[in-house]
């Protein structure tokens, strides 16, 4: 796989992020449903619950943890994503703590497109960040 960044302008490189990226060559590509901070609760209504309850940061660190555990299932790294999507209800405490991600991200040495909204609630209601993902290989 061959990747080409494409960046009209520089400063998402500080957010390691390319405007655009041209990836030629793959032959697998990976979708990830939107990732999260869930553990089993046999108390909750529906058999969940957020595990970090108030802390962005960690569900941001359990969220890009189980991007981690679908990519080497599906026998990929970090280095084979190609897009980012995150959602957070809190949008100044992500950007505050943008940093976890950025430092994950720059461990495969890429800079994947991405998209940040900020919405009203996610799926529950102590759901702070979910992130998706797609990779090719």
């Amino acid at each position: 796989m061959e990747r080409t960044s494409i960046n009209p302008t520089d400063w998402g490189l500080a957010f390691q992020m390319d405007q655009g990226e041209i990836v030629t060559g793959a032959t697998k590509h990976l979708r990830c449903s939107g990732q999260v901070d869930l553990r089993a609760d046999t108390e909750a209504e529906i058999g969940i619950s957020v595990e970090h309850l108030g802390d962005i940061a960690a569900q941001m660190r359990t969220a890009l943890s189980n991007i981690d555990a679908i990519l080497e299932q599906a026998g990929m790294t970090r280095a084979d994503i190609v897009f980012l999507r995150f959602f957070t209800t809190d949008m100044d405490g992500f950007l505050t703590n943008y940093e976890i991600y950025a430092e994950w991200i720059s461990q495969a040495g890429i800079r994947p497109p991405q998209s940040l909204l900020g919405l009203s609630r996610l799926a529950l209601p102590d759901m702070l960040v979910e992130i998706e993902a797609e990779a090719e290989a």
